[in-house]
């Protein structure tokens, strides 16, 4: 594999990175934040290596990588570190598939897009320093949530922050393509992360024809392996919609062939709780028609999503004041 350094972030974001730091951590935290957005140290390059990190417990495994809680161990920055071991990227035949995720995501700067930090590697492995998202994969809540579903306030949040980072993806031509629960994080404040850009693709001007993406996610152009644009987020977003408030999606099947069957046929469902303004959003996005299906922007705006954001604020607050009555009594 042939691994060439990418440039990150600018000194411009790292108020915004600061933000919450302390103000006795924030001289050697600010130094380490410089390394890894511009590394640059003391006038030279910086090259980081395992060893400037203490790597803790593990926080997840997928098929090529496994992620750790880890430490800078100058600054004590927490982060997730995702190690990859590239004898098995080569027997997966996905190391260009590694290598756009790295070159995609570390230019990618958004309030709701997992940030990568910085990475590098050694002869077996490479190495990406994540942000952390705490509270871990969104599909664990959606499961764990009653009627395994969110309600429509935390679905209307959840929907106008996906839809945020994907309009911001694609302003600058990268399109996701494999978006699902599994593929966003929480944090603790109950706001969303999108992540694994391993699928994504860098379009400035041309349209795509790979398959690629999550069965039950794919858009109608994708089965018919026509040439499709930026407008298969869109689908895949009213998929992710339909999906936060049923608790699965639309289309799903017991078979390969009976699921590209009902995507061809828009064969939606839509049961008796779902409100007519959540009705409307994801009929918007699921248009045969790539040009029929709403914009972004027409999502972020649109009334029930603004009304449920608003209500989900209040369903933080109230939530956040019944913990505080508890600690209260406790103490």
């Amino acid at each position: 594999m042939t691994l060439t350094r990418t440039k990150h972030a600018t000194r411009n974001h790292l108020p915004n990175l600061m933000a919450n730091v302390p103000d006795e951590y924030q001289e050697p935290i600010k130094q380490m934040c410089l390394k890894m957005m511009s590394h640059d140290a003391y006038g030279k390059p910086y090259e980081w290596t395992s060893r400037d990190f203490e790597m803790g417990a593990p926080l997840g495994r997928g098929k090529f990588g496994r992620v750790y809680l880890a430490r800078e161990r100058r600054s004590h920055y927490m982060m997730a570190m995702k190690v990859m071991f590239k004898e098995e990227l080569r027997k997966g035949n996905v190391e260009r598939q590694v290598l756009r995720e790295i070159e995609i995501q570390s230019r990618l700067k958004h309030p709701h897009i997992l940030r990568l930090l910085t990475w590098f590697h050694d002869e077996s492995r490479i190495y990406l320093a994540l942000e952390i998202a705490s509270e871990g994969e969104l599909f664990k809540h959606l499961r764990t949530a009653p009627n395994h579903r969110f309600d429509e306030p935390r679905s209307a949040k959840y929907t106008y922050q996906v839809a945020n980072a994907l309009n911001y993806c694609h302003l600058n031509n990268v399109i996701h393509r494999d978006l699902k629960p599994e593929n966003i994080l929480l944090t603790g404040t109950d706001d969303l992360k999108l992540a694994d850009f391993g699928w994504s693709a860098h379009t400035p001007n041309n349209k795509r024809k790979t398959l690629c993406g999550t069965l039950d996610y794919l858009p109608p152009e994708m089965v018919d392996g026509m040439a499709y644009d930026d407008s298969v987020d869109q689908w895949c977003l009213g998929i992710l919609c339909y999906e936060f408030l049923v608790g699965s999606p639309p289309f799903e099947s017991n078979t390969t062939e009976n699921t590209y069957d009902k995507i061809r046929r828009l064969n939606v469902h839509f049961p008796s709780h779902m409100s007519a303004g959540a009705k409307e959003v994801i009929s918007g996005l699921l248009r045969r028609q790539n040009q029929g299906r709403i914009s972004l922007v027409d999502v972020m705006t649109h009334p029930w999503v603004k009304d449920g954001m608003a209500k989900r604020a209040a369903q933080l607050e109230k939530q956040s004041i019944e913990r505080g009555k508890e600690n209260h009594a406790k103490n």
